[in-house]
């Protein structure tokens, strides 16, 4: 399963962890549906509203390689 990256709350270093999954925002802007991501097997974190450059590309790269 592919799992989000996001920042950690209160870092200073700007420290990426693993996260709960994509926001609805991020599959837009790679241009994925929710049917599509789930067949793919991409968690989806519908609390999340944010919508971070790196996830968006790695979104990109796994649709372009399925």
């Amino acid at each position: 399963m592919n799992h989000a990256e996001v920042i950690k709350p209160r870092s200073k270093l700007g420290e990426k962890r693993v996260g709960r999954g994509f926001s609805v925002n991020e599959l837009k802007e790679a241009g994925l549906s929710l049917d599509e991501a789930k067949k793919l097997g991409i968690y989806i974190d519908k609390r999340r509203k944010t919508a971070h450059p790196w996830n968006i590309e790695y979104l990109k790269k796994l649709r372009a390689s399925n």
